[in-house]
């Protein structure tokens, strides 16, 4: 089981056709399907919402190609709706929170939105979070912190689930993909935001270059045998996900061991992998007020000029130029906003099959 589902299959030599979709047609798409299998409507706007942000941002193996999978989960039991969301153990500055295998966009900012709170009276706050589904685009969290006046923090690992990414100088899958974010305050349009995943690609990344005919870089992933490929189908016969560094993977490898711990072992769920398959994020989150380190106005208006100081260094040869942390997602949500998403045939397709399965083919104008 993967945290990006199976895609349609296509030979990588097969040009793939894409229809343009504007976000809010796709969001309401999105929430319709979700409430014909049972989530309710904040929870099935809670995953709407993030996975076609995820696709205006350009996370896209983070967007709605993940619906049917979502779905799917839903009706094996793997994600249920409605779940009880529980503080198993908590203090003034942390709590664990058991979100009862619920919509993980809907139990971690529900997690999220109480660590800014603790942290808004004890000025830093952290909480551990485990029995959850996939959380989407993991950027969403931290950014709900910056929003605050904090730094906000989010890691998530992947506990008890399938593993994808082979240690460094490994061929077996024995780490998540797990990413890290940041995000920081500042008087700059686009967020101040790092968003990484410790692996050198995220799964759905491989999915989707399959869906779309496309090769991938070398150094992405290697097939069965251990040996590097270009062709994203071999990742699904047995190939695995490689850690971000290239030559210097133990970097990631590093990364990816201690966001591990602080996901799932500081949670207790384990490392090893659940017998059922059943899809887990644990996530580890803080939130750091500023103004308990200097004044708020002051620190968002140094990022602000930091931010563009690294703008004004001299392009190397090739370069378009510098972009801070978060710029690149932010300009392409303001073209994808403005002109649209433009999403696959094989997602399209799929999302079109589950509508008409449910009945929602002419109310959710998918005809």
């Amino acid at each position: 089981m993967s945290a990006v589902g199976e895609s349609t299959l296509r030979p990588p030599d097969k040009e793939s056709r894409f229809i343009n979709v504007k976000a809010d047609r796709l969001t309401r798409i999105c929430v319709g399907l979700l409430r014909a299998v049972g989530a309710s409507d904040e929870e099935a706007r809670a995953v709407a919402t993030g996975c076609v942000n995820a696709n205006l941002a350009g996370h896209d193996s983070h967007g709605v190609v993940l619906i049917p999978t979502y779905i799917e989960w839903i009706k094996a039991g793997d994600i249920v709706p409605g779940a009880e969301w529980t503080i198993v153990k908590e203090s003034p500055t942390t709590a664990v929170i058991d979100g009862h295998w619920g919509f993980g966009f809907h139990v971690n900012a529900r997690a999220m939105a109480q660590t800014i709170e603790k942290a808004k009276i004890a000025n830093v706050a952290a909480s551990t979070v485990f029995r959850q589904s996939h959380v989407g685009r993991l950027a969403a969290y931290p950014l709900m912190a910056a929003s605050a006046g904090m730094i906000g923090l989010a890691a998530a690992g992947c506990g008890r689930s399938f593993k994808y990414v082979a240690p460094f100088g490994g061929r077996e899958a024995r780490l998540g993909t797990n990413p890290i974010a940041i995000a920081v305050p500042s008087n700059l349009k686009a967020p101040f935001l790092l968003d990484m995943a410790t692996s050198a690609v995220a799964v759905g990344r491989i999915d989707l270059a399959v869906a779309r005919g496309e090769q991938i870089p070398k150094g992405w992933i290697v097939d069965g045998e251990g040996r590097s490929t270009t062709d994203p189908r071999e990742y699904r016969k047995g190939g695995t996900l490689l850690p971000l560094g290239g030559t210097e993977g133990y970097k990631g490898s590093g990364l990816a061991a201690i966001v591990e711990i602080l996901c799932s072992l500081l949670t207790s769920p384990g490392f090893n992998v659940e017998p059922s398959g059943r899809y887990n994020n644990s996530c580890f989150m803080a939130a750091f007020n500023v103004a308990a380190f200097r004044q708020l106005d002051e620190f968002k208006k140094e990022v602000a000029d930091f931010a563009y100081y690294l703008k004004a260094t001299p392009p190397s040869e090739g370069s378009s130029g510098v972009f801070y942390p978060g710029e690149i997602a932010y300009l392409r949500e303001q073209e994808r906003t403005a002109n649209g998403i433009e999403i696959e045939d094989a997602t399209w397709d799929r999302l079109r099959t589950l509508s008409r399965d449910y009945g929602l083919i002419g109310e959710l104008d998918l005809a």
